[in-house]
């Protein structure tokens, strides 16, 4: 039963540390945030629709490679996870970490969102905080979340309070925590960004304020252009610096001695994760409203999503250059994942590029100390498990691929012992045998 009966009730609730927070969606965000939330000893409960990711949580089992079975247990005196969403009455903030993908037309996908909020309506109460922490455009939290919740019946920044504070999550990064990344903050009104504020500043060391949700939520967007932007500049570089025969990699490490007006970025066989190939299109999507054409946006996802084709012809190219034909080859592709030291195959260009050789009669299998198998994923059909990384297996193919660089791997053992290596990450030194796509 629901005590609270005006703000300062739930502020006094806030301060004493006595709330808890709902977090739907055990993802590669949602997940990490429960543990820093059990960590601060706040109460948590996770909610997600996967039954089976529910139950595996519930039994102290891990369902990601950067979470041990024992970091888990330790979060279970203030946390449980449930598939049912009859214990939203219970949370006093529930924070929306839900995935927000595009359709095959590139445009926002935000079903997740909308059948969430269909999900908990009967079990929301007054004097509750819903934080949306996705990425989308901008309008999306007034539009959508705001206006739901008025139509519940709720007087928002009255008696219910709405926050966007998009996730800064990066799996596999040791360097930067995410409790003391800083976090970027909004509210529907000035209540509802001051009571978010005294629930975030439990768990999260520096908050900072957005005007608006709007402005909050384009900055997420920026974020992740940004980055989209700068790799396809230097996955073009790459591209022609392999006509002029110059090495990339050499090219950003001299162009990195300067201290000023300048950051490295890196190419690779293309983008992946749930950022940098899907949200710019939540921007150029939003920009034709006003008949606004994003041109930087579109081009450099352009660039990078012809990257997978690019390392393709590169392999192709090789095993003729050495009479080896593509439909009688044996390929081993080194890393699944979309980036190093993590187990996250979210959008990865290693997926296609595999697919592709599949289907030009390439026998092809994958090494990724972070992943045991990929069986079908959305539009791809694998089917395969991990080989084992030893010099009788490296033999056995006709070509390595290094398409994930993880820290793990022992390189040394795949340049002794490989016939040829295509290498899209720069890992290993160009050699006769060794070849940059």
């Amino acid at each position: 039963m629901n005590s609270l009966k005006s703000i300062t009730d739930l502020k006094k609730k806030i301060k004493s540390k006595k709330f808890t927070v709902g977090v739907i969606g055990l993802g590669y965000v949602g997940l990490p945030l429960c543990k820093i939330i059990c960590e601060n000893k706040i109460n948590c409960i996770g909610f997600d629709i996967s039954k089976k990711l529910v139950d595996k949580i519930n039994l102290s089992k891990s369902p990601q490679k950067q979470f041990t079975d024992f970091e888990i247990k330790k979060m279970n005196k203030y946390f449980y996870a449930t598939s049912s969403f009859n214990s939203i009455n219970k949370c006093d903030l529930i924070i929306l970490c839900l995935p927000t993908p595009i359709t095959s037309n590139k445009e926002p996908d935000l079903s997740s969102i909308l059948q969430t909020l269909k999900n908990i309506r009967p079990y929301l109460r007054k004097y509750q905080t819903i934080s949306l922490e996705s990425t989308t455009w901008p309008g999306t939290t007034r539009e959508i979340i705001q206006n739901d919740i008025q139509n519940f019946g709720y007087n928002v920044g009255k008696d219910f309070f709405i926050v966007y504070s998009p996730e800064r999550e990066d799996p596999g990064n040791v360097k930067f925590k995410n409790k003391s990344i800083p976090k970027v903050i909004s509210g529907i009104s000035n209540n509802c960004l001051d009571i978010g504020m005294c629930f975030y500043q439990f768990f999260i060391d520096t908050l900072v304020r957005a005007s608006s949700t709007d402005t909050a939520e384009i900055t997420k967007l920026f974020e992740n252009i940004y980055r989209s932007v700068n790799i396809g500049l230097v996955n073009e570089l790459k591209l022609l610096t392999e006509k002029l025969d110059l090495d990339i990699f050499e090219i950003i490490k001299l162009a990195s001695t300067k201290p000023f007006g300048f950051k490295a970025f890196y190419p690779g066989p293309g983008v992946g994760g749930h950022c940098i190939p899907i949200d710019p299109y939540y921007l150029s999507w939003k920009a034709k409203e006003f008949n606004f054409h994003t041109k930087f946006i579109e081009l450099a996802a352009e660039i990078n999503n012809n990257m997978p084709t690019h390392v393709v012809n590169k392999i192709i190219n090789v095993l003729n250059e050495n009479n080896i034909l593509i439909k009688r080859s044996s390929i081993l592709l080194i890393g699944m994942s979309y980036k190093k030291d993590s187990d996250d195959i979210r959008e990865s260009p290693s997926l296609p590029i595999l697919e592709m050789l599949k289907s030009k009669g390439s026998n092809v299998d994958f090494h990724d100390p972070y992943i045991k198998k990929i069986g079908k994923l959305r539009k791809y059909t694998v089917n395969k498990s991990s080989v084992s990384l030893t010099k009788s297996t490296i033999r056995n193919f006709d070509l390595i691929v290094l398409l994930t660089d993880h820290s793990t791997i022992n390189y040394k053992l795949i340049e002794n012992n490989s016939k040829l290596i295509i290498d899209t990450r720069g890992a290993l030194q160009k050699s006769s045998k060794v070849f940059y796509a």
